[in-house]
Protein backbone atom coordinates (compact mmCIF):
# COMPACT_ATOMS: atom_id res chain seq x y z
CA UNK A 1 0.00 0.00 0.00
CA UNK A 2 2.86 2.36 0.84
CA UNK A 3 4.69 1.46 -2.38
CA UNK A 4 1.59 2.15 -4.45
CA UNK A 5 1.21 5.60 -2.86
CA UNK A 6 4.84 6.50 -3.57
CA UNK A 7 4.55 5.34 -7.19
CA UNK A 8 1.40 7.42 -7.70
CA UNK A 9 3.17 10.45 -6.20
CA UNK A 10 6.18 9.96 -8.51
CA UNK A 11 3.98 9.77 -11.62
CA UNK A 12 2.16 12.93 -10.55
CA UNK A 13 5.51 14.69 -10.02
CA UNK A 14 6.73 13.74 -13.53
CA UNK A 15 3.49 15.07 -14.96
CA UNK A 16 3.96 18.44 -13.20
CA UNK A 17 7.59 18.75 -14.40
CA UNK A 18 6.57 17.96 -17.95
CA UNK A 19 3.81 20.56 -17.91
CA UNK A 20 5.66 23.36 -16.05
CA UNK A 21 9.28 22.63 -17.06
CA UNK A 22 10.45 23.49 -13.53
CA UNK A 23 13.17 21.00 -12.45
CA UNK A 24 12.98 22.16 -8.80
CA UNK A 25 9.70 20.33 -8.49
CA UNK A 26 11.68 17.10 -8.59
CA UNK A 27 13.54 18.00 -5.37
CA UNK A 28 10.34 19.19 -3.68
CA UNK A 29 8.62 16.00 -4.75
CA UNK A 30 11.45 13.81 -3.48
CA UNK A 31 11.35 15.56 -0.11
CA UNK A 32 7.59 15.23 0.09
CA UNK A 33 7.82 11.59 -0.94
CA UNK A 34 10.37 10.95 1.81
CA UNK A 35 8.16 12.58 4.43
CA UNK A 36 5.11 10.62 3.30
CA UNK A 37 7.08 7.40 3.23
CA UNK A 38 8.47 8.06 6.71
CA UNK A 39 5.04 8.80 8.18
CA UNK A 40 3.60 5.75 6.47
CA UNK A 41 6.27 3.48 7.92
CA UNK A 42 5.78 5.02 11.37
CA UNK A 43 1.99 4.59 11.21
CA UNK A 44 2.35 0.99 10.06
CA UNK A 45 4.76 0.30 12.90
CA UNK A 46 2.43 1.81 15.50
CA UNK A 47 -0.57 -0.04 14.07
CA UNK A 48 1.33 -3.31 14.01
CA UNK A 49 2.46 -2.77 17.60
CA UNK A 50 -1.10 -1.96 18.71
CA UNK A 51 -2.52 -4.98 16.90
CA UNK A 52 0.21 -7.16 18.37
CA UNK A 53 -0.61 -5.91 21.88
CA UNK A 54 -4.32 -6.45 21.38
CA UNK A 55 -3.70 -9.92 19.96
CA UNK A 56 -1.60 -10.86 22.99
CA UNK A 57 -4.27 -9.50 25.35
CA UNK A 58 -7.00 -11.30 23.43
CA UNK A 59 -5.08 -14.57 23.62
CA UNK A 60 -4.60 -14.15 27.38
CA UNK A 61 -8.32 -13.43 27.82
CA UNK A 62 -9.27 -16.51 25.83
CA UNK A 63 -6.79 -18.62 27.79
CA UNK A 64 -8.27 -17.35 31.06
CA UNK A 65 -11.79 -18.11 29.80
CA UNK A 66 -10.76 -21.65 28.86
CA UNK A 67 -9.11 -22.11 32.28
CA UNK A 68 -12.26 -20.84 34.06
CA UNK A 69 -10.49 -17.81 35.55
CA UNK A 70 -11.90 -14.33 35.95
CA UNK A 71 -11.87 -12.29 32.75
CA UNK A 72 -9.68 -9.16 33.24
CA UNK A 73 -11.19 -5.70 32.78
CA UNK A 74 -9.91 -3.69 29.81
CA UNK A 75 -9.48 0.06 30.36
CA UNK A 76 -9.43 1.67 26.92
CA UNK A 77 -10.92 4.58 25.08
CA UNK A 78 -13.95 4.09 22.84
CA UNK A 79 -12.24 2.44 19.85
CA UNK A 80 -12.97 -0.59 17.73
CA UNK A 81 -10.49 -2.61 19.80
CA UNK A 82 -12.14 -1.51 23.05
CA UNK A 83 -15.59 -2.48 21.76
CA UNK A 84 -14.32 -5.93 20.79
CA UNK A 85 -12.80 -6.33 24.26
CA UNK A 86 -16.07 -5.27 25.88
CA UNK A 87 -18.07 -7.82 23.87
CA UNK A 88 -15.62 -10.56 24.77
CA UNK A 89 -16.15 -9.74 28.44
CA UNK A 90 -19.92 -9.92 27.95
CA UNK A 91 -19.53 -13.26 26.18
CA UNK A 92 -17.40 -14.55 29.04
CA UNK A 93 -20.02 -13.41 31.57
CA UNK A 94 -22.80 -15.18 29.66
CA UNK A 95 -20.74 -18.37 29.44
CA UNK A 96 -20.03 -18.22 33.18
CA UNK A 97 -23.72 -17.82 34.04
CA UNK A 98 -24.62 -20.70 31.74
CA UNK A 99 -21.98 -22.87 33.38
CA UNK A 100 -23.23 -21.97 36.86
CA UNK A 101 -26.83 -22.69 35.86
CA UNK A 102 -25.82 -26.07 34.45
CA UNK A 103 -23.98 -26.91 37.67
CA UNK A 104 -27.01 -25.86 39.75
CA UNK A 105 -29.38 -27.98 37.65
CA UNK A 106 -26.99 -30.94 37.88
CA UNK A 107 -26.82 -30.61 41.67
CA UNK A 108 -30.63 -30.37 41.86
CA UNK A 109 -30.99 -33.49 39.72
CA UNK A 110 -28.51 -35.40 41.88
CA UNK A 111 -30.40 -34.28 44.99
CA UNK A 112 -33.70 -35.37 43.46
CA UNK A 113 -32.34 -38.80 42.51
CA UNK A 114 -30.85 -39.19 45.97
CA UNK A 115 -34.19 -38.31 47.57
CA UNK A 116 -36.07 -40.77 45.34
CA UNK A 117 -33.61 -43.53 46.19
CA UNK A 118 -33.83 -42.82 49.91
CA UNK A 119 -37.62 -42.53 50.05
CA UNK A 120 -38.32 -45.61 47.93
CA UNK A 121 -35.87 -47.87 49.78
CA UNK A 122 -38.16 -48.57 52.76
CA UNK A 123 -41.37 -49.57 50.90
CA UNK A 124 -39.39 -51.67 48.42
CA UNK A 125 -37.61 -53.49 51.27
CA UNK A 126 -40.96 -54.09 53.00
CA UNK A 127 -42.49 -55.45 49.80
CA UNK A 128 -39.56 -57.82 49.26
CA UNK A 129 -39.79 -59.06 52.84
CA UNK A 130 -43.56 -59.66 52.62
CA UNK A 131 -43.25 -61.38 49.26
CA UNK A 132 -40.40 -63.62 50.42
CA UNK A 133 -42.32 -64.59 53.55
CA UNK A 134 -45.41 -65.57 51.56
CA UNK A 135 -43.32 -67.61 49.11
CA UNK A 136 -41.20 -69.50 51.62
CA UNK A 137 -43.60 -70.12 54.53
CA UNK A 138 -46.95 -71.73 55.05
CA UNK A 139 -49.17 -68.87 56.18
CA UNK A 140 -52.76 -69.19 57.43
CA UNK A 141 -55.41 -67.62 55.23
CA UNK A 142 -56.19 -64.91 57.76
CA UNK A 143 -52.55 -63.89 57.99
CA UNK A 144 -52.28 -63.94 54.20
CA UNK A 145 -55.03 -61.33 54.06
CA UNK A 146 -53.11 -59.16 56.53
CA UNK A 147 -49.96 -59.55 54.45
CA UNK A 148 -51.83 -58.56 51.30
CA UNK A 149 -53.21 -55.47 53.04
CA UNK A 150 -49.69 -54.55 54.13
CA UNK A 151 -48.47 -55.06 50.57
CA UNK A 152 -51.24 -52.81 49.26
CA UNK A 153 -50.28 -50.15 51.77
CA UNK A 154 -46.65 -50.18 50.61
CA UNK A 155 -47.72 -50.06 46.95
CA UNK A 156 -49.95 -47.07 47.71
CA UNK A 157 -47.02 -45.34 49.36
CA UNK A 158 -44.81 -45.98 46.34
CA UNK A 159 -47.51 -44.70 43.98
CA UNK A 160 -47.97 -41.55 46.05
CA UNK A 161 -44.20 -41.05 46.16
CA UNK A 162 -43.86 -41.37 42.39
CA UNK A 163 -46.74 -38.98 41.71
CA UNK A 164 -45.31 -36.44 44.15
CA UNK A 165 -41.86 -36.69 42.60
CA UNK A 166 -43.29 -36.24 39.09
CA UNK A 167 -45.10 -33.08 40.20
CA UNK A 168 -41.98 -31.80 41.94
CA UNK A 169 -39.65 -32.46 39.00
CA UNK A 170 -42.07 -30.87 36.52
CA UNK A 171 -42.42 -27.76 38.66
CA UNK A 172 -38.68 -27.43 39.30
CA UNK A 173 -37.72 -28.00 35.65
CA UNK A 174 -40.23 -25.46 34.37
CA UNK A 175 -42.12 -28.12 32.41
CA UNK A 176 -45.33 -26.78 33.97
CA UNK A 177 -46.35 -23.19 33.32
CA UNK A 178 -48.93 -21.86 35.75
CA UNK A 179 -51.74 -20.02 33.98
CA UNK A 180 -53.17 -17.28 36.17
CA UNK A 181 -56.77 -16.33 35.46
CA UNK A 182 -59.11 -14.10 37.44
CA UNK A 183 -61.44 -16.76 38.85
CA UNK A 184 -63.39 -17.07 42.14
CA UNK A 185 -61.12 -18.17 44.97
CA UNK A 186 -64.10 -19.83 46.67
CA UNK A 187 -64.29 -22.44 43.88
CA UNK A 188 -60.60 -23.24 44.24
CA UNK A 189 -60.92 -23.48 48.02
CA UNK A 190 -64.04 -25.67 47.78
CA UNK A 191 -62.22 -28.14 45.55
CA UNK A 192 -59.37 -28.38 48.06
CA UNK A 193 -61.77 -28.89 50.99
CA UNK A 194 -63.65 -31.64 49.15
CA UNK A 195 -60.42 -33.64 49.08
CA UNK A 196 -60.26 -33.85 52.90
CA UNK A 197 -63.96 -34.21 53.78
CA UNK A 198 -63.74 -37.99 54.15
CA UNK A 199 -60.84 -37.74 56.59
CA UNK A 200 -62.58 -34.92 58.48
CA UNK A 201 -65.67 -37.09 58.93
CA UNK A 202 -63.61 -40.11 59.92
CA UNK A 203 -61.83 -38.14 62.65
CA UNK A 204 -65.07 -36.37 63.67
CA UNK A 205 -63.50 -32.95 63.24
CA UNK A 206 -65.25 -29.59 62.97
CA UNK A 207 -64.58 -27.36 59.97
CA UNK A 208 -65.34 -23.61 59.81
CA UNK A 209 -64.95 -21.61 56.59
CA UNK A 210 -65.13 -17.82 56.16
CA UNK A 211 -64.91 -16.66 52.55
CA UNK A 212 -66.65 -13.80 50.71
CA UNK A 213 -68.65 -14.90 47.69
CA UNK A 214 -67.57 -13.80 44.22
CA UNK A 215 -64.05 -12.89 45.34
CA UNK A 216 -61.89 -13.09 42.21
CA UNK A 217 -58.12 -12.88 42.03
CA UNK A 218 -55.65 -13.93 39.31
CA UNK A 219 -54.39 -17.45 40.11
CA UNK A 220 -53.98 -20.89 38.62
CA UNK A 221 -57.04 -22.64 40.01
CA UNK A 222 -55.79 -26.19 39.55
CA UNK A 223 -52.34 -25.80 41.10
CA UNK A 224 -53.47 -23.37 43.80
CA UNK A 225 -56.09 -25.96 44.73
CA UNK A 226 -53.28 -28.53 44.95
CA UNK A 227 -51.34 -26.24 47.28
CA UNK A 228 -54.35 -25.59 49.54
CA UNK A 229 -55.23 -29.29 49.59
CA UNK A 230 -51.70 -30.13 50.75
CA UNK A 231 -52.04 -27.66 53.62
CA UNK A 232 -55.50 -28.94 54.60
CA UNK A 233 -54.44 -32.58 54.33
CA UNK A 234 -51.39 -31.90 56.49
CA UNK A 235 -53.51 -30.00 59.03
CA UNK A 236 -56.19 -32.69 59.32
CA UNK A 237 -53.62 -35.48 59.45
CA UNK A 238 -51.76 -34.03 62.45
CA UNK A 239 -54.79 -32.80 64.40
CA UNK A 240 -56.24 -35.26 66.97
CA UNK A 241 -59.70 -36.77 66.58
CA UNK A 242 -62.43 -34.29 67.52
CA UNK A 243 -60.26 -31.27 66.78
CA UNK A 244 -61.22 -28.11 64.90
CA UNK A 245 -60.05 -26.67 61.57
CA UNK A 246 -60.85 -23.12 60.46
CA UNK A 247 -60.27 -21.51 57.07
CA UNK A 248 -60.49 -17.73 56.80
CA UNK A 249 -60.08 -15.67 53.61
CA UNK A 250 -59.21 -11.98 53.97
CA UNK A 251 -58.75 -9.37 51.25
CA UNK A 252 -55.80 -7.09 52.03
CA UNK A 253 -54.40 -4.10 50.18
CA UNK A 254 -51.90 -6.02 48.05
CA UNK A 255 -52.60 -9.69 48.80
CA UNK A 256 -55.39 -12.17 49.37
CA UNK A 257 -54.67 -13.95 52.64
CA UNK A 258 -55.91 -17.49 53.39
CA UNK A 259 -55.45 -18.65 57.00
CA UNK A 260 -55.75 -22.37 57.79
CA UNK A 261 -55.78 -22.90 61.57
CA UNK A 262 -55.88 -26.15 63.52
CA UNK A 263 -55.96 -27.31 67.13
CA UNK A 264 -53.20 -29.86 66.62
CA UNK A 265 -49.94 -30.61 68.34
CA UNK A 266 -48.16 -27.49 67.08
CA UNK A 267 -44.68 -27.09 65.63
CA UNK A 268 -41.59 -26.15 67.67
CA UNK A 269 -40.09 -22.81 66.65
CA UNK A 270 -36.73 -24.37 65.77
CA UNK A 271 -38.41 -26.56 63.13
CA UNK A 272 -40.77 -24.00 61.57
CA UNK A 273 -38.21 -22.86 58.97
CA UNK A 274 -37.40 -26.45 57.97
CA UNK A 275 -40.87 -27.92 57.44
CA UNK A 276 -41.05 -26.52 53.88
CA UNK A 277 -37.94 -28.42 52.79
CA UNK A 278 -38.37 -31.37 50.48
CA UNK A 279 -38.87 -34.67 52.38
CA UNK A 280 -38.37 -33.00 55.75
CA UNK A 281 -40.40 -34.49 58.61
CA UNK A 282 -40.28 -33.83 62.32
CA UNK A 283 -38.93 -36.67 64.41
CA UNK A 284 -42.07 -36.62 66.52
CA UNK A 285 -44.29 -37.57 63.53
CA UNK A 286 -42.12 -40.19 61.82
CA UNK A 287 -44.52 -42.94 62.89
CA UNK A 288 -47.39 -41.31 60.97
CA UNK A 289 -48.07 -41.69 57.25
CA UNK A 290 -46.47 -39.21 54.90
CA UNK A 291 -43.24 -38.50 53.04
CA UNK A 292 -42.76 -34.81 53.80
CA UNK A 293 -43.31 -33.30 50.35
CA UNK A 294 -46.75 -31.64 50.62
CA UNK A 295 -45.57 -28.42 52.27
CA UNK A 296 -42.63 -28.20 49.86
CA UNK A 297 -44.98 -28.42 46.87
CA UNK A 298 -47.29 -25.83 48.44
CA UNK A 299 -44.48 -23.30 48.83
CA UNK A 300 -43.23 -23.90 45.27
CA UNK A 301 -46.70 -23.45 43.75
CA UNK A 302 -47.50 -20.27 45.68
CA UNK A 303 -44.04 -18.77 45.09
CA UNK A 304 -44.33 -19.35 41.33
CA UNK A 305 -47.44 -17.15 41.40
CA UNK A 306 -45.68 -14.29 43.17
CA UNK A 307 -47.01 -15.18 46.64
CA UNK A 308 -45.58 -16.68 49.80
CA UNK A 309 -46.48 -18.96 52.73
CA UNK A 310 -45.99 -18.33 56.47
CA UNK A 311 -46.56 -20.43 59.57
CA UNK A 312 -47.29 -19.43 63.18
CA UNK A 313 -47.36 -22.16 65.77
CA UNK A 314 -46.90 -23.02 69.42
CA UNK A 315 -46.47 -26.58 70.71
CA UNK A 316 -49.71 -27.79 72.24
CA UNK A 317 -51.72 -24.82 70.90
CA UNK A 318 -52.03 -25.62 67.21
CA UNK A 319 -50.76 -23.94 64.04
CA UNK A 320 -51.83 -21.37 61.47
CA UNK A 321 -50.60 -21.59 57.89
CA UNK A 322 -51.08 -18.35 55.94
CA UNK A 323 -51.08 -18.24 52.14
CA UNK A 324 -50.60 -14.85 50.47
CA UNK A 325 -51.60 -14.47 46.80
CA UNK A 326 -51.12 -11.19 44.90
CA UNK A 327 -54.36 -9.36 44.04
Amino acid sequence: MVGGGILALALLLILFVTVTGDVRLIWYGLALTGVVAGWSVLLLYLLQKRLSGFTDRLCRMLDDMLDGQTCPQVEEEETLLARISHRLQRLYSVLQKSQQQTATEKAALQSLLSDISHQSRTPIANLKMLNETMLTRQIPEKQQTEFLKATQSQLDKLEFLIEAMVKTSRLESGAITLKKERTPIEDTLAGAINGVLALLEKKQMELQVECLEGLRIPHDSRWTGEALFNLLDNTVKYTPTGGKISVKVQLQEMYLKIDITDTGRGIPEREQSAIFKRFYRERAVHQMEGIGIGLYLTREIITMQGGYVMVRSQPGKGSTFSVFLPR
